[in-house]
């Protein structure tokens, strides 16, 4: 096919495409619910949330209840949580492409209360748990095969049900409103090809012989949108990374030190990331209400995804600064005291010195995760709304495994890890992460000077190197 008959046929497939979009468009709009279901879906989203709430207490619950050992405890956390991180992708395909969102929702909700109520059954009946310590850790039973297979039972049905309603339920109560933006489209010869008719591709009747073989333009240019922002997607993985290492490990710090605030009320471990929850939304109220209209006035525009999740990066690599430095300081403490080698006893050191790295993960997370989520949502193409929020729940899931894989290479590779921490070098571990932290920042760097945005909006007209 000639170059022209290639672009005549281009512009008419856009056309009808175009055309086909409006149409449905104004037959679905009136079908949204707007506000008002809106606001049944964010009680969904709260309840969905507070029942989730079981991941955190996940590694003290194996340690303390099912005599885990500390380190096998967290890997376990960590796949828990890259389990329920990677699920939300494929729910997002299926309510594409063939359920929807409502019916994987209400789904993954049944198996989600499913496996609550099984780990649930583990806490209240004493037969579905091993026996307590005897004379210390050392001789401490483990499970039955019947109470692995109802723990593994229920951690397996939660995590499928919590899995399948994050993010899922984000995009239905996004597709409540109509969010269409215009797109520019930039064509290469070489994917365009994917999209040429050639002999046997059609039958006599022009109908498509092979779908397989013959793209419409429109999925031609669906799969570049996808490969041009593959660099940054990789990136994010990266940079989630060491704050699954950070999350995981910081419940192990904060098992060894004194966690009672007055006389009355002590933490659990496994709370702590509500600090990150917590600085998170604190930052991002001040972040949208002070910080990004200072930036508006001052640079007369707001700040891109890509500038956004810049800061992320910058604000993760202090958090781990803060890490090694407060666990330098809990070593020290502990050496001091002669507790090196105890694995019940409390240092005498305030919980609250685990809170700072915490919180500044948190204001990290406040800036690259609102980026990420609006770069591909604005990024990915229209039929891939769903799966453009599952984005960054694939990467968070990648992260954990590769938070698992780094913990145990850690472990056998170095002295750093071993069960009982006091007698080892976690500092070290948050130093090596902030190593490659910079490294993938820079890569970062790389790939946002590059990279042009597909939905060109008033907000980012240009490179991030522009701004």
């Amino acid at each position: 096919m000639a170059a022209n008959e290639f672009q005549e046929s281009s512009y008419a497939i856009e056309g009808r495409h175009s055309s086909n979009e409006k149409a449905q468009m104004s037959d679905t709009h009136s079908k949204r619910g707007g506000w008002i279901t809106f606001s049944f879906i964010t009680g969904t989203l709260i309840g969905l949330t507070l029942a989730g709430g079981w991941g955190t207490n996940l590694v003290v619950y194996l340690i303390e209840k099912f005599h885990f050992k500390s380190i096998i405890a967290t890997q376990i956390g960590n796949i828990v949580n890259g389990s329920t991180s990677l699920l939300p992708v494929l729910a997002a395909i299926i309510a594409d492409s063939m359920l929807g969102c409502y019916s994987v929702i209400w789904i993954s909700s049944s198996l989600s209360f499913l496996g609550i109520l099984l780990l649930a059954l583990t806490a209240a009946l004493k037969s579905l748990r091993p026996q307590t310590c005897v004379n210390g850790p050392s001789l401490c039973p483990m499970p039955t095969k019947i109470q692995f297979a109802v723990l593994y039972m229920g951690i397996v049905l939660a995590s499928i049900g919590h899995g399948g309603t994050r993010f899922t339920i984000a995009a239905m109560g996004a597709n409540q409103f109509d969010n269409a933006k215009d797109q520019a489209i930039f064509f290469n010869w070489f994917l365009n090809r994917a999209a040429l008719k050639t002999e046997g591709d059609t039958n006599s009747d022009s109908s498509i012989a092979k779908p397989w073989s013959l793209c419409s333009v429109q999925q031609v240019e669906d799969l570049k949108s996808l490969i041009r922002i593959c660099p940054i997607l990789s990136s994010g993985i990266f940079l989630s990374t060491p704050i699954g290492v950070l999350s995981s490990l910081t419940v192990l710090q904060a098992l060894t030190v004194d966690r009672h605030l007055g006389p009355h009320f002590k933490i659990p471990a496994g709370t702590m990331v509500v600090f990150t929850l917590a600085s998170t939304a604190i930052s991002l109220t001040l972040i949208d209400r002070i910080l990004y209209p200072i930036w508006q006035k001052l640079s007369h525009q707001s700040p891109t995804p890509l500038q956004r999740i810049a800061l992320g990066h910058v604000f993760n690599a202090l958090g781990m600064i803060v890490a090694a430095l407060v666990e330098s300081k809990r070593l020290k403490i502990t050496k001091a005291h002669h507790l090196t080698d105890e694995t019940n006893s409390t240092i005498p050191m305030s919980v609250l010195w685990l809170v700072p790295q915490m919180a500044v993960v948190g204001i990290g997370e406040a800036f690259h995760y609102p980026g990420q989520v609006t770069l591909y949502y604005q990024e990915f193409p229209t039929s891939l709304r769903s799966t453009s929020t599952a984005m960054c729940a694939m990467i968070i899931g990648i992260a954990y495994y590769l938070s698992n894989a780094v913990i145990g290479i850690t472990q056998r590779t170095t002295g750093w890890l071993p069960d009982n921490i006091n007698n080892g070098r976690l500092d070290n571990v948050y130093w090596m992460l902030l190593v490659v932290g910079v490294i993938n920042f820079g890569y970062y760097l790389i790939c946002a000077r590059f990279y042009r945005y597909r939905n060109v909006g008033k907000e980012n007209e240009n490179y991030i190197s522009d701004r």
